[in-house]
C-alpha cells in the first residue's frame, strides 16, 4: 500500500521528533534504528523509506533540534530581544532543563556526538550556531560576549547534569546565571 507524500512527511517529521527526544535522553549512537521506530509505531524496514542511513538521520535532527533552539534563544536587537534573551538564559540553566534533556537543547546532550560525526554534520551544526552566536551578537552587541554566553551556557548545563546531588546542580545554575545577569546588565 502507498502513501501520500503527506502522509509521508508527516511521518518522517515524527521520526524526527522521537529520535531527537530519545537520543538527548540515551545518546543517538547506543539507539537502534529498531527501537527509533519502534516510537512511532513502524518497523526498522521502514526506516530506509525516510533516510538513506542512520547517519542522515543524525544529520538531519541535529539540524532540526538546533533550529528549534534558534527559534527559542533568538530575539530582535533592542530591548526587547535583550529582555526575550534574559528570560531565555534563566529557562535554559534550570533544573527543570537539567532533568529533562529529552526536551531540551541538543548540544549539551550530544556534542560529544556531534564531535565525532564527519564533517558534513559538523559543519551543518557550525552553521546553526553561528547564526545562534550572530543573532545574540546582535542583541548585546558584542561579538566575544555572544560566544562567552554561550559556552557558559553550554558548560553549565553540561556540567549540572553531571552532578548527583540537586543542590549542587542548583548551586551551578545560579552561578552562572548571576554571572550572566551581572555581564548583561544594562550600562547606563
Amino acid at each position: 500500500m502507498r502513501y501520500s507524500a503527506e502522509h509521508k512527511a508527516e511521518t518522517r517529521e515524527r521520526l524526527l521528533a522521537s529520535s531527537g527526544a530519545i537520543a538527548k535522553q540515551q545518546g543517538f549512537a547506543v539507539t537502534g534504528v529498531d527501537a527509533l521506530m519502534k516510537t512511532i509505531g513502524l518497523t526498522g524496514a521502514a526506516f530506509y523509506s525516510h533516510f538513506p542511513s542512520k547517519d542522515e538521520l543524525f544529520a538531519e535532527l541535529i539540524e532540526r533540534e538546533l533550529r528549534i533552539s534558534l527559534q527559542r534563544l533568538g530575539g530582535e536587537p533592542g530591548a526587547a530581544g535583550h529582555d526575550k534573551l534574559q528570560r531565555c538564559l534563566a529557562a535554559y540553566l534550570s533544573l527543570a532543563h537539567v532533568e529533562q534533556p529529552d526536551k531540551g537543547c541538543v548540544l549539551p546532550s550530544l556534542g560529544a556526538e556531534i564531535a565525532r560525526a564527519d564533517e558534513r554534520v559538523r559543519r551543518r551544526t557550525e552553521q546553526q550556531i553561528l547564526q545562534l552566536q550572530e543573532t545574540w551578537a546582535e542583541i548585546i552587541g558584542d561579538r566575544q560576549l555572544a560566544w562567552t554566553i554561550l559556552a557558559q551556557c553550554l558548560g553549565s548545563l553540561l556540567l549540572a547534569r553531571m552532578l548527583a546531588s540537586q543542590d549542587t546542580r542548583q548551586q551551578v545554575l545560579d552561578a552562572s546565571l548571576d554571572m550572566l545577569e551581572h555581564t548583561l546588565k544594562p550600562v547606563g
